[in-house]
């Protein structure tokens, strides 16, 4: 039976990664992005000249609104929803928490927390057999930094990845019987374009001498975790927070 994916943030770095791994495996893809339609459209157009059929939606993940349009364009252009990936993140420039503003912390949360719970919400009404659906899978994208706290830089972006654990362990719990799977895989260091947009695009060079392998991650790396979970060789598997992180 076809399937359908959601990516959410798809469009560059480690969304990028898993859209295109996830038509590989023979998932319609939605990639959704916020502001970068050129980006977007570079992923369709590599998946589609490969033979797999994608769509790419835009979608601010801080807007319901936006996110219930996402997941009814998906329900009318592609096959029934069997997948999320709950990946798209902001973080900001390094600051210590004194300093941080409403402003700061109401958009990292609303990004960073609120879109994957809506997200997570509208998958399991599709997915949930309680509801009429086949089941599915839910991947959220978490970060190291939910471990290590980030201190000094962006204690805000650890704990809503912090958050995002908690969400994965319960809602694997609240929806296990009803054949829907939910885990996290938390990425370390990963070259991606994400630190630049915090304002420190070589963050990965200063801090990969931290990691037990002594180098950054790739984007594929923390894809091909993902696409296992979103296989069935992972049928037994949820509830799971899964460290790609070279160690560290």
């Amino acid at each position: 039976m076809e399937r359908s994916v959601i990516v959410t943030g798809g469009s560059r770095g480690i969304g990028r990664a898993i859209a295109i791994g996830a038509a590989t495996a023979g998932y319609q893809v939605c990639v959704n992005y916020a502001r970068n339609a050129e980006a977007a459209g570079e992923v369709i157009s590599l998946i589609q000249s490969a033979g797999g059929k994608a769509i790419a939606v835009q979608a601010d993940m801080t807007k319901e609104a936006d996110i219930l349009r996402l997941f009814e364009t998906v329900d009318t252009e592609l096959a029934p929803l069997g997948a999320l990936v709950n990946n798209a993140g902001i973080v900001d420039k390094g600051s210590k928490v004194e300093n941080m503003s409403l402003e700061r912390l109401e958009r990292m949360f609303a990004t960073n927390i609120t879109g994957p719970f809506l997200c997570a919400r509208e998958a399991v009404k599709r997915m949930s057999t309680a509801h009429g659906g086949k089941g599915g899978v839910i991947v959220n994208i978490s970060s190291v930094a939910a471990k290590l706290g980030s201190p000094g830089e962006y204690v805000d972006y650890a704990a809503s990845k912090g958050a995002i654990d908690v969400m994965t362990l319960g809602l694997a719990k609240e929806v296990a019987a009803e054949g829907i799977r939910v885990n996290a895989v938390r990425p370390g260091i990963i070259y991606t374009e994400i630190h630049a947009s915090g304002g420190a695009p070589d963050r990965v060079e200063r801090f990969k001498s931290m990691v037990p392998m002594l180098r950054g991650g790739q984007p594929e790396e923390i894809a091909d975790a993902v696409l296992w979970l979103l296989s069935d060789k992972s049928s037994y598997v949820t509830g799971s927070l899964i460290d790609v992180t070279g160690g560290r």
